[in-house]
C-alpha cells in the first residue's frame, strides 16, 4: 500500500486535530466539537487497498485522538509535521469485533504515515520491497551508532573477529544480532551489553 501523494479532505484533518483530552497552547480548550464520524470511511478506505484485506471487516468507530507529535506551524518548530493516535474497533457481519488503533502523520493536507493495530497485529508500509524480507530493526541503529562514531565496517569486522559480510548483513537487517556478536559489538561502540542487547531486541531468555 503506498500512502504518499494523499491529500486529506478538511474534515479529515479537522476530525484528526480533535483532541479534547490534550490542554496546548494552540488549541482552544475545550475545544468545538468535531465530526469524527468521516474518519472510518477514510480508515476503511486505506484498509480496502491491501489486497488481502478482507472486506467483511470494517472500522467501526472511533474515539478522539492522542497527539504524538505536533507541527505548530511556527518556523523552528520541534516537528515539521503532526502524528495522532486515533483508538476504535473493528467489526465483522458475523458480530466479531476487535481494538483498532491508526496512527496518522500529516503535514499540512498530505498524508505521509499510515499504520493500523488491529488486535495483536500491526499493519504499516514496509520499508523492503514487496517479495523481500524486512530487514530487523537493529540494521539501521548498528549503522547509526557505526557512522556516529567513524568505525568502518572493516575495522568493526576486525575488532569483532567476524567477516566483513557478516558485518554488512547486519547493518542491512538480512542478519538477526546474536548475543555472541552483540557482546562483541557493544565491546566495539563502547557500549554496555545490556544496553545494545535491548536495542537488539535480545530478552533475558537468550542467554540461556
Amino acid at each position: 500500500m503506498v500512502i504518499a501523494d494523499r491529500t486529506l479532505t478538511v474534515e479529515v484533518i479537522a476530525a484528526l486535530r480533535y483532541w479534547p483530552g490534550v490542554i496546548w497552547g494552540g488549541q482552544k480548550n475545550p475545544p468545538d466539537p468535531v465530526d469524527l464520524t468521516v474518519l472510518p470511511p477514510f480508515f476503511n478506505g486505506m484498509l480496502q487497498e491491501l489486497a488481502w484485506w478482507n472486506r467483511d471487516w470494517e472500522v467501526r468507530e472511533v474515539e478522539p485522538g492522542l497527539p504524538l507529535e505536533i507541527d505548530t506551524g511556527h518556523e523552528g518548530g520541534p516537528s515539521r509535521f503532526t502524528e495522532v493516535s486515533v483508538p476504535g474497533t473493528v467489526g465483522s457481519s458475523g458480530g466479531e469485533s476487535l481494538p483498532f488503533v491508526a496512527k496518522v502523520g500529516f503535514a499540512g493536507d498530505q498524508l505521509i504515515r499510515f499504520q493500523a493495530k488491529i488486535g495483536d497485529v500491526v499493519l504499516g508500509p514496509a520499508v523492503a520491497p514487496a517479495g523481500r524480507l524486512e530487514p530487523h530493526p537493529f540494521a539501521s541503529v548498528l549503522t547509526g551508532l557505526m557512522e556516529l562514531r567513524g568505525i568502518p565496517v572493516k575495522v568493526m569486522a576486525r575488532e569483532t573477529a567476524r567477516s566483513m559480510s557478516t558485518i554488512h548483513m547486519l547493518r542491512s537487517g538480512r542478519l538477526n544480532p546474536q548475543p555472541p556478536v552483540v557482546e562483541e559489538i557493544a565491546r566495539v561502540l563502547d557500549m554496555s551489553e545490556a544496553d545494545v542487547r535491548v536495542i537488539a531486541g535480545l530478552d533475558d531468555d537468550t542467554r540461556r
